[in-house]
């Protein structure tokens, strides 16, 4: 590609942006005749009509009764309890019990005692996985 050729490509680019900032604010969004109070309230500055409710209204409908008991189960998993709370933020880890046998023996010497089965947790205190820990492969 020659000199005069890469010009002629520079300058295209660059006659293309600048006419694309050549437009001013009131050429591309007219300000009307409304004041920001009467835009705050929803009304037309001319007529005194809400245009955003009548808007609002063609498009508003009532909800089917499939749609309305999506909403409340929806509401039900997005709501938060102590119980929910507690157990989404801190899981609680898993702590193994260890089954152990107790032969039959005689205490203190002379009493015999029969053979039993006890449990106990691995772990003497409950543990907890910090927020966002993954527990999945535990």
């Amino acid at each position: 590609m020659s000199i005069t050729a890469k010009f002629g490509v520079f300058m295209i680019i660059a006659a293309s942006t600048l006419a694309g900032c050549s437009t001013n604010k009131d050429e591309m969004l007219p300000p009307g005749n409304s004041n920001m109070l009467e835009l705050w309230k929803g009304t037309d500055g001319e007529s005194g009509v809400s245009r955003g409710s009548e808007a609002r209204s063609t498009l508003r409908r009532g909800l089917s009764d499939s749609e309305q008991q999506a909403a409340l189960s929806d509401d039900r998993s997005y709501s938060r309890t102590q119980e929910s709370e507690i157990s989404q933020q801190f899981p609680r880890l898993p702590n193994p019990d260890m089954v152990m046998y107790v032969f039959p023996h005689l205490a203190q010497g002379n009493t015999p005692v029969p053979g039993y089965s006890t449990v106990f947790p691995f772990y003497d205190q409950t543990q907890y996985a910090m927020p966002g820990e993954r527990t999945e492969a535990l």
